[in-house]
């Protein structure tokens, strides 16, 4: 049986475009976006339910590649950097010697906080995603083949 998201591959390639926007005006670069989603698995919510349905993000797996989000950042800071609105988060030599100090917002807070802003991104994805494909017209097949 095909998974429900087979078939929405180009309706998701055409939402991964329209929202770069909004990845670029996070915290996150888009390598760091790209982790974040291969973490992040999407369910219909409610599918029995045509007024009710909705695309949530499950992002149970995300806690896991929090900690190697840094390590992209830190990786990307000798190249430039690339992407990413938050300052704070900027990475490079200098966020390496604060936290090798202890004076970074690293540690648990700073996980926590990655962790929440990656929920919301991906869940304003998901809403995204909702709305273009009842915008296309395939959002009752697609709730309906989630239930199959």
């Amino acid at each position: 049986m095909a998974h429900w998201t087979d078939s929405i591959v180009g309706d998701r390639m055409t939402v991964d475009r329209e929202f770069n926007e909004q990845v670029m005006n996070s915290r996150f670069n888009s390598q760091e976006w790209g982790l974040i989603m291969t973490a992040t698995e999407f369910e219909i919510e409610n599918a029995d339910d045509p007024e009710a349905a909705r695309i949530v993000a499950d992002t149970e797996k995300v806690p896991q590649i929090i900690p190697e989000l840094d390590n992209i950042r830190s990786q990307m800071g000798g190249m430039g950097g690339g992407g990413g609105g938050d300052s704070s988060s900027a990475g490079g030599i200098v966020d390496s010697i604060k936290g090798a100090l202890g004076m970074g917002g690293g540690g648990k807070k700073g996980e926590q906080e990655k962790l929440e802003a990656a929920e919301r991104l991906t869940q304003e994805y998901a809403d995204a995603l909702q709305d273009h494909l009842e915008k296309k017209g395939k959002w009752n097949q697609v709730r309906v083949s989630y239930l199959e």
